[in-house]
């Protein structure tokens, strides 16, 4: 009998990501039994006919008298072997489809200009249509129409200042009723005074996470029933893939160890090793992610403006169009390295960390380079800027995670079964209560901050909450305060932020205590309001160290030392590090820089976190696994306890 298979077939229509032939004049080619080729005109096969064709052995046809079938029933094969077929990837898509669902009709079909794929205005499985899915999941911007779409090829920009940014596009209806005019939101539809349209009328492009009809058309219910079906975890991860690989399809996803879900985080662990193996991966995937973003994020041809800081090291001053666009982000301390590979001079590389960033003042980007030697400061144009990406904080993690399961002083026991969220006897802690809980130097606690502030100091593991403007900061430089007092060794003050470890840093130094402020090494070169208690600072200003004093002076007089005095050098600072810190009544840090070495060998009793909400488990692990029995936490009403 004469089958369907591995037809062929005339595209006269798009139809959702299939191609539709028209059954009046297109010839479709049956195999038969002995494997000839009868062709059959689909005019002869009127549905109004009574017979039906079969084969003979001998490959000849003949007419069988049946039951007409039904229109519907005929359109129902039809669709069952266009799905086979599609499912068994016999159909090419034209190269504009959809490269989520496939639905490839030019009217409802978009290109992304940066990465030169198409995508639908359907929403499929999703809250938003496909193209704004991908525009925001990748960071784009700009798209070009179908040229059979009834806009032809058209690239929507403001026709007053051509950007091309349609998040920030819309249109004005004109005085004539058949003409629309394209603007951006802000400055353009803002300040235009053309008297053709009014101003007050302007509506974006994108209006419930998808584009306006009248502009992108969107697909058809049968269009969507044929197209491929793809959730928004697929989305996510084939967003993800091409980072990596541009060509890279939702068939790659079924590659081994691609779609492969890390597991899931749960509230009660069974031990530390449960935690790390659910944590772990979690943070690989973090760091994996990460890294290809700042590699992603090279600049090219930038010009530099050249300059000489107070410290004799060389400044470079320039722009970067993504940071502008909000491609990149950048934060300072942030590691870049520029390279020179023109005519002008012999290749040439440098690093630097970033110690300026743009502001309502300049635009520049201030980088300090670490080495000043051969720097082709008489060149400007030309350079290339890279970002270095580093693994510290990610690998500080994954170590304190390892340091929580297998050392078992790493915390207390009662610290230890809270975090993996089993069921505990509440504990009081026995110690002699201060008689005025405000500290000096600070405003007066309420009667609600006096309440929290007694609570913490007679609880192994205590939590404080309230939104902002309540008097957390106050309150928490009250805690510490009385810690420090009240119990021996230092006290260790993180959060997620430098800015919020600064805020801290100042409360706490207004009581009187001895504060040091530990700074990653690549901010060192940074002014903040608690410079002068940064352990940098406090050993360029110690006194006891003479000889320290003189090298001191020798090196920023001639911008390095011999290796001899260079070893003796790094060995007094260390020294001296050591016995500031450990003179110190508070350490205030980062939670990522509580992993710093110069720690590491320093147990803190109390940790207090503020803004705890704002880090990741494995973040707030760091400062805990350094010796923790009493943690106070400290954040916004959203904090949350297991």
């Amino acid at each position: 009998m004469d089958t369907f298979e591995n037809f062929q077939y005339d595209s006269a229509s798009s139809y959702g990501g299939m191609s539709v032939v028209d059954d009046t004049s297109s010839v479709y080619t049956a195999n038969t039994t002995n494997a000839s080729r009868v062709p059959v005109d689909l005019e002869s096969l009127s549905i109004t006919d009574d017979r039906s064709f079969t084969s003979s052995p001998n490959g000849h046809s003949h007419a069988v008298h049946n039951k007409t079938p039904s229109r519907n029933a005929i359109d129902e094969d039809f669709d069952a072997v266009l799905d086979d077929l599609k499912d068994e990837g016999q159909v090419d898509l034209p190269p504009h489809a959809c490269s989520y669902c496939g639905i490839h009709s030019p009217a409802s079909v978009v290109k992304c200009l940066i990465c030169s794929k198409w995508f639908c205005n359907s929403r499929g499985n999703t809250s938003a249509s496909h193209i704004v899915n991908h525009l925001v999941r990748a960071k784009h911007k700009e798209v070009i129409l179908h040229s059979e779409s009834p806009l032809g090829e058209t690239i929507p920009e403001c026709y007053n200042c051509g950007s091309k940014n349609v998040f920030m596009l819309g249109f004005i209806p004109a005085k004539s009723d058949t003409v629309v005019v394209l603007l951006c939101r802000q400055p353009c539809a803002a300040v235009s005074k053309d008297i053709s349209w009014n101003p007050a009328l302007w509506a974006p492009l994108i209006d419930d996470r998808s584009f306006l009809s009248w502009l992108v058309k969107p697909p058809s219910e049968q269009e969507q029933l044929r197209s491929r079906q793809i959730s928004f975890q697929q989305i996510n991860r084939l967003e993800d893939l091409w980072r990596e690989n541009a060509n890279a399809t939702l068939d790659d996803l079924e590659k081994p160890g691609v779609d492969d879900e890390p597991q899931p985080v749960i509230t009660h662990y069974e031990d530390a090793y449960q935690y790390q193996n659910i944590f772990g991966p979690l943070v690989k995937i973090e760091a994996d992610y990460d890294k290809r973003l700042k590699e992603s994020q090279t600049q090219t041809d930038i010009t530099i403006r050249w300059d000489l800081g107070l410290n004799q090291k060389r400044v470079a001053w320039f722009c970067l169009p993504k940071l502008e666009s909000g491609e990149v982000r950048l934060a300072v301390g942030d590691e870049l390295r520029l390279k020179y590979n023109g005519g002008l001079h012999k290749p040439w590389e440098g690093d630097g960390h970033v110690i300026k960033i743009p502001n309502n003042v300049s635009d520049e980007i201030g980088l300090e380079l670490r080495r000043s030697e051969g720097v082709p400061t008489e060149i400007t144009h030309g350079y290339t800027a890279d970002f270095v990406w580093k693994s510290t904080s990610f690998d500080r993690m994954q170590l304190a995670m390892k340091t929580f399961a297998v050392d078992e002083k790493s915390v207390s026991g009662y610290i230890y079964h809270k975090l993996l969220g089993h069921e505990l006897e509440p504990q009081v802690l026995r110690t002699q209560m201060p008689k005025r809980f405000s500290a000096p130097g600070l405003p007066e606690l309420n009667h609600s901050q006096m309440y929290a502030v007694k609570s913490v100091l007679q609880k192994p593991l205590s939590l404080i909450q309230g939104p902002p403007g309540t008097g957390k900061t106050v309150t928490s430089a009250s805690i510490v305060y009385h810690l420090a007092k009240m119990n021996p060794g230092q006290v260790l003050v993180c959060a997620p932020s430098n800015v919020a470890v600064d805020q801290l840093t100042e409360k706490i130094h207004a009581t009187g205590l001895k504060v040091v402020r530990l700074s990653a090494k690549s901010r060192e070169a940074l002014d903040s309001s608690v410079s002068f208690l940064t352990l940098h600072q406090q050993v360029a200003n110690n006194t006891t160290h003479v000889e320290l004093q003189k090298l001191i002076q020798l090196k920023n007089e001639q911008g390095e030392l011999s290796s001899n005095d260079e070893r003796k050098y790094k060995a007094l600072i260390r020294q001296c590090e050591k016995e500031i810190l450990g003179a110190a009544d508070v350490i205030c840090c980062t939670c990522v820089g509580a992993g710093d070495p110069r720690l590491s060998k320093l147990k803190f009793r109390t940790v207090l976190i503020d803004e705890a909400t704002q880090a990741a488990e494995p973040e707030c692990m760091i400062p805990l696994v350094l010796g923790c029995k009493q943690v106070v936490l400290v954040g916004d009403h959203q904090v949350r306890l297991r």
